[in-house]
């Protein structure tokens, strides 16, 4: 397929212009046609226009056709130039020639442009021909080089001086200037380390100088460089042209690099969540195990010795036996339920916090008496050290949560200690009170010092020294600790023991001791001299037949009457039927009405009935639900009878 010649006109004559275009188009050659007007124009169109035929006005605007000649043959010698011009003389003619014209053709003769332009063409093909490789080499060259510079890669040219020790410069790219924040000036003619002095030694210089040597071409992954006018990660591949220059090419991937940086990031997030995530199934599953095991445990103490208690051949101190391991099994369960409940409040945001000055030497002292007989019981020395002078043991925090966190504390030492010693204790410590339990039991690994109060985390999870418990404890403690406004930590070696401390708030101002200590409730029932209670009309709501009869044994005492009712809606109606009863237990959580709901309906028409809500308090709210619903007072399940007692004694003693 014959392809199209371009054609270059430079022309200030649009009419002129016209004419000459017309004039080619008889010719019959397939041509490209571009007209420029100014000396600028032609310059830019030799290059961007790239022409294999120019026709060129002699008398110009500013100039000749002669310095658009010089041109020409300065920027394209092998381009056929003809002069097309209005009158010409035969000297200037002459001169045109000499000057390295291929042709000229007079305006008043332009059907003579056709032949001349086709003999300029052949001649142009003959000289093109004859061209030496270096000419041919050099045209080729070029164009290489501007089809370098608009790569959208970085590209610079290098020659292997000082014997490949260093590379000078001989050419670049825009995409280079910009990238290294440089410009051509100021690079080429300079080597590499002259203008990057911080690629010596690094692995773009060393791939230079392999292929220098041995000419197989690099890819060189991205690395990072470094000086005061650039920074980023650069990507290179790297040849070795016939003549021996080097060309890299490269781009800066410091935009994928940080991508990448960020994924990879992001991978590891992802990977540390799935190991928690695994970690917490792993400790749930543990927990589940470890929880079948602590309620199948005490429940079967319970039910075995209840089956053992039909034995009517027992005597009194093999009952008192059977009846006290029951109470105790039931008091692990209770425990076990207590945690899961406190723990589940804690996850939940619904624990609160009850602020009131406490005494901390009594705090103390009343853990040490509590649990004095079973650590000794066990041939285990217990000792209690208070640092803390007389006029400093008042404290504002939550006694019932610092109650809890010194019990589970001592819990774990006496289960975890089976000979030597346990020491509890308190000092000042700047703003806090710092309080510490010390036994010289197992110990525990330096790697599960952190774990150890985490949610359902044992010292050692594989149950090898688990024994009892639900792995809460500690949880529990630390969440309380942390609402309290204090800190816990561990100090521990395996094989020789534990010190757990946690600290609390400690106010700048010293607090008078109170006399408010709150006393067990068995000292505050009744003085000796009170009047006796009146016996009571009861009403027992109920829907839980072993609770009803438990709530019957402990309310006979004060009960002249004592009235059942299984649901809400009865509940309702014995109130109506019975206007004199004085005194109404109310299960909350029953079927067709709730406690609640049934309160709300009994206040309506009665007014002064005490009514106590009585509640397994699984989620917090339970007691304001109930207070706000009418009830008087509350108990939690279990029901203690002492506890029981005390509200009869709170709400009937006159």
């Amino acid at each position: 397929m014959e392809s199209s010649v371009r054609i270059l006109l430079l022309e200030d004559n649009p009419n002129d212009a016209e004419l000459i275009h017309h004039q080619i188009s008889k010719n019959a050659i397939k041509f490209q046609f571009k007209h420029v007007s100014d000396f600028d124009g032609f310059d830019k169109a030799i290059d961007d226009y790239i022409p294999d035929l120019i026709l060129s006005d002699y008398n110009l605007g500013g100039f000749t056709g002669l310095d658009a000649l010089e041109l020409a043959k300065r920027k394209c010698p092998l381009i056929p130039f003809i002069i097309v011009t209005g009158t010409i003389n035969e000297e200037t003619a002459a001169e045109t020639i000499k000057r390295g014209a291929w042709d000229y053709v007079v305006k008043e003769r332009l059907t003579r442009l056709g032949s001349a332009m086709n003999n300029a063409l052949q001649l142009k093909e003959e000289k093109e021909k004859r061209v030496i490789d270096r000419e041919k080499l050099k045209i080729s060259e070029e164009r290489f080089r501007k089809m370098i510079d608009n790569m959208p890669s970085g590209v610079a040219i290098y020659k292997a001086i000082d014997n490949a020790n260093d590379f000078e410069f001989i050419g670049l790219n825009k995409k280079f200037e910009e990238i290294t924040n440089s410009s051509k000036n100021e690079i080429i003619g300079h080597t590499l380390l002259e203008k990057f002095p911080n690629m010596k030694n690094g692995p773009f210089i060393k791939s230079l100088k392999k292929i220098s040597k041995d000419g197989i071409n690099i890819y060189l992954p991205p690395f990072f460089y470094k000086d005061d006018q650039r920074q980023g990660w650069r990507e290179n591949y790297i040849y070795k042209l016939a003549s021996g220059e080097i060309i890299a090419i490269f781009n800066d991937v410091t935009d994928i690099k940080e991508v990448e940086e960020q994924l990879k990031k992001q991978n590891i997030e992802l990977l540390e969540a799935k190991e928690k995530a695994e970690e917490s199934d792993r400790l749930k599953s543990s927990f589940l195990a470890n929880m079948s095991h602590e309620i199948r445990t005490p429940m079967n103490g319970i039910l075995g010795f209840a089956e053992l208690l039909k034995d009517p051949g027992l005597t009194g101190k093999e009952q008192q036996e059977y009846i006290r391991i029951i109470e105790k099994g039931g008091a692990r369960m209770l425990n076990i339920i207590n945690d899961i409940v406190n723990i589940s409040k804690i996850e939940s945001g619904q624990m609160e916090v009850n602020i009131e000055e406490s005494n901390i030497n009594e705090h103390i002292k009343y853990i040490y008496s509590f649990f004095k007989t079973e650590i000794e019981a066990k041939g285990i020395q217990f000792s209690i050290k208070n640092a803390l002078p007389s006029k400093e043991i008042m404290l504002k925090t939550d006694r019932e949560k610092v109650y809890a966190i010194m019990t589970n504390l001592v819990k774990n030492a006496i289960k975890y200690t089976e000979k030597g010693s346990i020491e509890i204790g308190c000092k000042k410590q700047r703003e806090c009170i710092e309080f510490y339990v010390k036994d010289t039991g197992i110990g525990i690994p330096n790697n599960r010092q952190e774990a150890v109060f985490e949610r359902f985390v044992q010292a050692d999870i594989a149950d090898k020294m688990a024994l009892q418990g639900a792995g809460l404890g500690l949880s529990i403690s630390k969440a309380y600790v942390g609402m309290l406004g204090g800190k816990i930590w561990v100090e521990s070696q395996e094989g020789k023991g534990s010190i757990f401390y946690f600290t609390l708030p400690y106010p700048s101002e010293t607090v008078k001791e109170s006399s408010n200590i709150r006393q067990p409730a068995e000292e505050i029932l009744r003085p000796a001299d009170a009047a006796p209670i009146k016996k009571l009309k009861i009403l027992i709501v109920e829907d839980d037949e072993s609770s009803e009869q438990l709530i019957s044994i402990a309310v006979r005492d004060f009960g002249k009457e004592i009235i059942y009712a299984r649901t809400g809606t009865e509940a309702v109606e014995a109130c109506r039927n019975t206007p004199d009863i004085d005194f109404i237990l109310m299960d909350i959580r029953m079927p067709e009405m709730d406690g609640n709901t049934a309160t709300r309906l009994i206040r309506k028409f009665n007014k002064n009935v005490i009514i106590i809500a009585q509640t397994a308090y699984a989620l917090s709210g339970d007691k304001e639900k109930a207070i706000a619903a009418g009830c008087n007072d509350y108990l939690s399940k279990p029901i203690k009878v002492m506890e029981f007692k005390r509200l009869i004694v709170k709400y009937f003693e006159k």
